[in-house]
């Protein structure tokens, strides 16, 4: 079975390609063995987990790579246990690839605990093979109360998808190539790749959310998106003062093309929107209305994307080495500069073990040079932000205290704000 071309890019794109998600829980270090069998339960019948992708016999230019089930599944192969902090693991395993010669996956228990004495499971794993959709997906599916996972089933013969124009298609066309500016590293220091995992109050998020005042309130993409803007306005200045002047800095929103029929389909599902951010924009609430108008305009800009998607695929089908060319491309600081999504962790509440889960830690992947990721996750009344940068060592950190501080800022333009960091630690 040949890998899409999205599959395919993933592995060609010259990244290490990691993704992952942490789930930190309350009491005693999890029995290795133990998750071992409720892995083989809950991931012993799902072939994705057992791909593993061979590379093309011939040039790779002209050959693509394949998926290889391997068989019978076994989780002692991908299950291991860690002595390591979980923040210092993430961004250890966000640097590394993961070893080739199997499914591109691996479950770590950790046993060293939290400040507040909690212990995680991390799943990192290849992005060619899962999304991160499918990570949650995954994880749902080990939880305690967590409902056997339902086959795709077609699609109702009787939706219609609505027509798109081709003036639509176009402008996507262009949003993908138009070329905008990098991430500009900060003065000091070497380069290299950091990440940082902040805690954010949930009274400041929750009086965020509320704004503007009067209007229809903030959803987590609209904050982090506006608040990210203001991150580097106060870091860099106006866009007049970076080294390209006024040209835009795009912020790329990965979004789900799932429907309720497939919506625990392992894979990549996605599709990626460019935004710019309104960088120039004197104000955090004004800020904030530019990127809730951007977001407005997703569905109608999915529908494009569904349009454009299947000519692309079949195009890299036919001609492989053309995924890793776009893949390259798209990689450059200047036309994929900063990955931004959040998402909520909607199964609340949620067990494993028996123990409840009290926050979910994303995972970014590292790109190249000039860029920064961020991903931002509510659990139960936790919010955890991850911001993984390509920068100077260190930006990591500073990224995510400035869109701490932009956050304050977003919600005291109604109330006075609570402080907003819980937990700080950069890696």
């Amino acid at each position: 079975m040949r890998l899409t071309a999205i599959e395919e890019g993933h592995l060609r794109n010259g990244m290490p390609g990691t993704i992952g998600i942490a789930a930190v829980f309350p009491g005693e270090p999890f029995d290795p063995a133990w998750v071992r069998t409720r892995v083989r339960d809950r991931w012993g019948g799902l072939e994705r987990m057992s791909l593993v992708p061979v590379p093309p016999a011939g040039p790779s230019a002209v050959s693509g790579h394949r998926w290889s089930a391997t068989r019978p599944f076994d989780p002692a192969a991908h299950i291991a246990v860690t002595d390591q902090d979980v923040d210092l693991l993430l961004a250890d395993g966000v640097t590394h690839p993961l070893p080739g010669e199997r499914p591109p996956w691996k479950l770590l228990v950790t046993r060293r605990p939290t400040p507040a004495g909690e212990h995680a499971v991390v799943l990192l794993a290849h992005h060619a093979l899962l999304d991160g959709r499918s990570l949650e997906t995954l994880f749902r599916m080990l939880m305690d109360d967590a409902a056997p996972p339902r086959l795709p089933v077609p699609a109702e013969g009787t939706r219609q998808r609505p027509s798109v124009r081709l003036a639509s298609v176009g402008a996507e066309l262009r949003r993908i190539g138009v070329p905008g500016q990098p991430v500009p590293a900060s003065s000091g220091g070497g380069p290299g790749p950091s990440v940082a995992v902040v805690r954010i109050d949930p009274e400041v998020m929750r009086a965020a959310r509320r704004q503007p005042a009067g209007g229809r309130g903030a959803t987590l993409n609209e904050l982090l998106l506006s608040t990210y803007a203001g991150a580097l306005r106060a870091c860099h200045g106006p866009l007049r003062s970076w080294p390209k002047g006024p040209t835009p800095l795009y912020a790329t929103v990965p979004v789900d093309l799932r429907t309720r029929h497939n919506a625990t389909q392992l894979g990549n599902g996605v599709t990626a929107l460019r935004v710019a951010l309104p960088v120039d924009l004197d104000t955090p609430v004004a800020r904030l209305r530019a990127c809730q108008d951007q977001v407005a305009a997703f569905e109608h800009r999915c529908e494009a994307h569904r349009a454009i998607l299947p000519a692309l695929q079949a195009a890299a089908r036919t001609l492989p080495w053309l995924a890793g060319v776009m893949a390259r491309r798209l990689a450059r600081p200047e036309l994929t500069t900063s990955l931004c999504t959040a998402f909520k962790w909607r199964d609340i509440p949620s067990h494993l073990h028996g123990r409840p889960l009290a926050r979910v830690v994303p995972l970014p992947q590292l790109s190249p040079p000039g860029t920064a990721n961020l991903c931002l996750v509510h659990t139960a009344d936790a919010y955890t932000l991850t911001v993984v940068s390509h920068l100077r060592a260190g930006d990591a950190e500073l990224i995510g205290a400035a869109v701490v501080r932009e956050l304050e800022a977003v919600a005291g333009a109604g109330a006075p704000a609570a402080r907003a960091v819980q937990g700080f630690r950069a890696v």
